[in-house]
């Protein structure tokens, strides 16, 4: 299923506060959601981890609380659940399956290594993850109307800041490894993360503290908060705002540049819209 219409939401990566990649790993205190089709080449943790259909993990996938895998996923490593596992139909594990709560199971599932489970095994088809996800979200955003969804959705998607409670979301088609972090769409980083590989994406919101070990390719713009460390190139066919003590340690490339004079820039600067340098506040 394309999302389309009332699920644009899901076009936007989101990464809150403290999101780190570490031994191949990618870590958050948050929610974890995988859109459709996804490539991700390394493993995730986080509290509940939900992956939607057709995509690929090839790591382990470890969840604090539930995890839902969606019909013909794969994920190449180990599955590690504290609280209830739910595996659509063609689901296919590579590594061992362990569920300290309940497990219910799709047909044609294929476990290489194993299972162990702790509490009910139910073998059924459990709901498609992108119904499961709405349902998820009016709970937890207090929804009662369900027509307030996609409204909500919006403003809480498509805000600039990412919000410590915000999950974790990567878009369908989205493709993550240790080289690129592609997406199709806008990007959000929260404060505090530290990431790496190129990053390319219509526009990124950098906020507070960030590292990113790569350059950005940006269709669009670029805004870099405060404090961020940027290892690589910033180029961007739109413009670009970096705030103060930011480092870019390569070359910027933009439309027009916005430059904090605490900030620094180790490359060349080309900005043929123009250069504006912002000063302290006194």
């Amino acid at each position: 299923m394309e999302p389309t219409g009332d699920h644009d939401w899901i076009r936007a990566c989101t990464l809150p506060d403290n999101t780190e990649l570490q031994e191949r790993t990618l870590k958050t205190e948050q929610d974890i959601v995988i859109g459709e089709r996804c490539r991700i080449d390394y493993g995730l943790s986080g509290n509940d981890v939900v992956v939607c259909e057709f995509s690929k993990i090839n790591g382990n996938i470890v969840a604090g609380g539930d995890a839902r895998i969606d019909n013909w996923c794969e994920i190449n490593g180990d599955v590690l659940v504290e609280e209830d596992a739910y595996l659509g139909e063609g689901v296919k594990i590579q590594g061992k399956l362990i569920v300290r709560g309940d497990l219910d199971i799709g047909d044609n599932v294929q476990i290489e290594r194993g299972f162990e489970a702790k509490g009910w095994i139910s073998i059924r088809n459990p709901m498609p993850v992108i119904i499961y996800i709405m349902m998820y979200l009016v709970a937890v955003l207090g929804i009662e109307k369900e027509e307030e969804l996609t409204s909500v959705l919006q403003k809480l998607f498509g805000d600039e800041e990412a919000s410590a409670a915000t999950p974790l979301m990567i878009p369908t088609g989205a493709i993550l490894n240790m080289q690129t972090f592609s997406v199709p769409e806008r990007m959000v980083v929260g404060a505090g993360c530290r990431l790496h590989g190129n990053i390319r994406a219509s526009s990124i919101t950098v906020r507070e503290e960030t590292t990113i070990f790569g350059s950005l390719h940006l269709r669009q713009g670029a805004s870099i908060a405060r404090g961020s460390v940027i290892h690589g190139d910033v180029q961007s066919d739109g413009d670009v705002v970096v705030e103060q003590e930011v480092y870019i340690l390569g070359n910027v490339s933009c439309q027009c540049l916005t430059l904090h004079e605490d900030a620094r820039v180790d490359g060349v600067i080309r900005a043929p819209g123009g250069l504006k340098i912002e000063r302290r506040a006194t």
